[in-house]
């Protein structure tokens, strides 16, 4: 009762006789002989649940750099760091709180700047890799709840045969049967897993090398405007 209560709400025709809902729940009861099947949903239904909170999480921390990075500028150039602390107040994300974090240091140096970029950078970092450590971990114990699963149902068929006295064709092929499916199982719940891990770990790779590229702007504008000459520009000698 209690798998068939997860898909109360699915919709009618999955549920059908023959329907790949109805047909899944079959093969789960199936396969469930020795109590390993749950854990393989278990670990399913919670690496989703991780997966889902952290694409929500860098979906809401991903915003336009180039264009914060304009906003940015123009408002050193207008409002000084005072005007620049705002922009970036007010903007989510971890470019916006690294950025912050940096013009806040401005009064002691440009290499205080810098130091703080790296330091709030690598913690923004972990910040968005949190709970991929919960989803890797899944992604590994799925195959091997259903590689012990098949082994303990080998171990009952060979039981079977033992108590039986006799090698009947039915009898191995529908204990193989049984002990195989908690690896079919185990494995698609880990090719799904991956699927997800794979997409978050590019996309917050993708966001770091945002937020490095646009730190080295800020820190070029902070020079300049503390100087008041580009970035590598030749120091006069008048």
């Amino acid at each position: 009762m209690g798998l068939y209560s997860l898909i109360a709400m699915l919709p009618q025709e999955a549920t059908e006789p023959g329907g790949l809902i109805n047909v899944l729940v079959e093969k789960f009861n199936e396969g469930n002989d020795g109590g390993f099947m749950w854990p393989i949903l278990i670990t399913l239904v919670v690496g989703l649940a991780i997966a889902f909170e952290r694409i929500i999480t860098l979906n809401r921390a991903d915003i336009n750099t180039r264009k914060f990075l304009i906003s940015v500028k123009e408002s050193l150039e207008s409002g000084g760091i005072s005007a620049a602390e705002e922009i970036c107040a007010n903007t989510r994300g971890p470019v916006a709180s690294v950025f912050q974090a940096g013009l806040l240091r401005h009064d002691e140096g440009i290499e205080a700047v810098e130091k703080a970029v790296i330091s709030y950078g690598s913690i923004e970092m972990s910040f968005l890799e949190r709970g991929l450590v919960w989803l890797s971990l899944f992604i590994s114990l799925a195959p091997m709840f259903g590689f012990l699963g098949t082994v303990w149902g080998m171990v009952g068929a060979f039981d079977a045969i033992e108590t039986a006295g006799d090698i009947s064709p039915s009898l191995v092929a529908g204990g193989i049967k049984v002990a195989l499916l908690t690896t079919v199982f185990g494995l698609v719940t880990a090719i799904i897993l991956q699927f997800f891990y794979n997409y978050i770990v590019s996309k917050i790779d993708r966001i770091v090398v945002d937020m490095e590229e646009a730190s080295i702007e800020l820190i070029d504008s902070l020079v300049m405007l503390k100087t008041g000459r580009p970035v590598g520009a030749p120091i006069s000698s008048e």
